[in-house]
């Protein structure tokens, strides 16, 4: 066993944090590499690591003293751990992502201020908890139950409800990202406007070992039988309106949301695809990556043979040759085959188009990640003249509808930020709209 391998470091995610920025000072870039998962290896080079290394020393000078790191939960069951930087012109934080096994998964040098104590989530304006109670749910059955909340409002029925789909990956019924909340925005503001809203931790957050365990695990597991089991519920429930149930689905959570639908169409009344992503996901995360990689030119070209290497796994996933057998570490992200193999399968515009159904469509004009050209493009030329389908942009809003300026960039999600307030009222009303 070897010092850099992730099982010979200090216990504690704090610790396994604090070895790795000692790596990144004596200079051991190839080392660092070796601790992410095997999944992420290929897309990750020494070069690129110590490359960004340099160009924060060329910019704040030599590192003068280093803070105590300060650990938080991040994306289901990993952590992320902040360690502040002080240099003599100027400082920075390392953030360092954990899985709990203790393998990188993440490694940015952020604004200062992000290792302070996680403040508590603070309501939004257009949020009033007075006028809504929260129940506890449990969706499905047996060892794959999920729990969720039931945002219900203090008002006469019976009244329109929407079930809440998260982004990819383990994300908790709140859709927490670091400091901010943005499902739960959602389901305040909405609630304190009359709408009922469930939302409910994904399976792979709430069950993350049993997820890992099951290689043939698909999409359609990640979302379809819970997502089916809320709109059950919300149907069965004597205060809501059982032909006013709506799907309202983020980022992935709006790329799936169409199938779900068509798995029981006379359940939904409607959908709402909030940056939902209609370019290939393989193909759209190779973009993504690239993007972050031109915000920083001093570093950029250090990431090209990682993103040469994102490129040959996406091209796996088009592959006529992909099979259940295809190694995982030949896929984006470590992925099984088998997930790709269904998503390939599934054109979330045509199905969208078979539903027929009303559908809000919202868009950030700021957002990397679903972006106007490359995926509203789609959805707009999809279901284009279609007189039930509305769309929306709103220009300052980032992938999360959060408002801001200029180029939007991963560190600014380090602020704890709230839902735009016109997002929340456009949605609602488009809800509660006479149909």
């Amino acid at each position: 066993m070897t010092p850099t391998e992730p099982e010979a470091f200090p216990a504690g995610p704090e610790a396994r944090a604090a070895a790795v920025l000692d790596l990144a000072r004596a200079g051991q870039f190839a080392e660092i590499r070796e601790l992410f998962t095997a999944g992420l290896r290929p897309l990750v080079t020494a070069a690129a690591l110590q490359a960004a290394w340099e160009a924060a020393l060329a910019e704040h000078g030599r590192l003068a003293s280093v803070g105590p790191p300060a650990s938080e939960p991040f994306a289901g069951d990993m952590v992320a751990v902040k360690i502040p930087l002080t240099f003599e012109r100027g400082a920075l934080t390392l953030a360092v992502y954990l899985t709990p096994a203790g393998q990188l998964t993440g490694l940015q040098l952020e604004p200062p201020g992000g290792a302070e104590p996680a403040a508590p989530w603070e309501r939004p304006g257009y949020a009033d908890p007075a006028r809504f109670d929260e129940l506890d749910v449990t969706l499905g059955s047996g060892p794959l139950a999920v729990p969720g909340t039931l945002s219900l409002p203090d008002a006469p029925g019976p009244l329109p409800a929407v079930v809440l789909l998260g982004g990819s990956g383990p994300t908790d019924r709140d859709g927490t990202i670091f400091r901010s909340r943005p499902l739960k925005d959602l389901a305040w503001g909405l609630a304190s406007s009359g709408v009922a809203v469930l939302r409910f931790d994904k399976v792979a957050y709430a069950h993350p070992d049993e997820v890992r365990a099951n290689r043939a695990f698909t999409v359609v597991d990640e979302y379809q039988p819970d997502a089916l089991a809320a709109i059950a519920l919300l149907k069965s429930h004597p205060a809501i309106d059982a032909t006013r149930v709506f799907l309202a689905g983020h980022s992935l959570g709006g790329t799936v949301a169409p199938r779900v639908a068509a798995a029981e169409p006379a359940s939904v009344a409607g959908l709402v695809l909030l940056a939902g992503g209609a370019e290939p996901l393989q193909w759209a995360a190779v973009r993504q990556v690239r993007y972050i990689a031109s915000l920083d030119p001093a570093t950029a070209a250090s990431a090209e043979p990682g993103i040469d290497a994102m490129t040959a796994q996406a091209g796996k996933v088009d592959d006529p040759g992909l099979s259940p057998e295809t190694p995982d570490d030949e896929l984006p992200f470590g992925v099984p085959a088998p997930y790709w193999l269904d998503l390939r399968r599934y054109d979330p515009v045509a199905t969208a188009a078979g539903l027929g159904k009303p559908m809000l469509i919202l868009q950030g004009g700021r957002d990397y990640q679903a972006t106007v050209a490359d995926d509203l493009s789609r959805w707009q030329a999809g279901l284009a003249r279609r007189p039930e389908v509305t769309i929306r942009v709103y220009p300052p809003d980032n992938h999360f509808f959060f408002p801001g300026t200029g180029p939007s960039r991963p560190a600014e999600l380090a602020t704890a930020q709230h839902v735009d307030p016109d997002v929340i009222a456009d949605i609602r009303d488009w809800l509660t709209a006479g149909r």
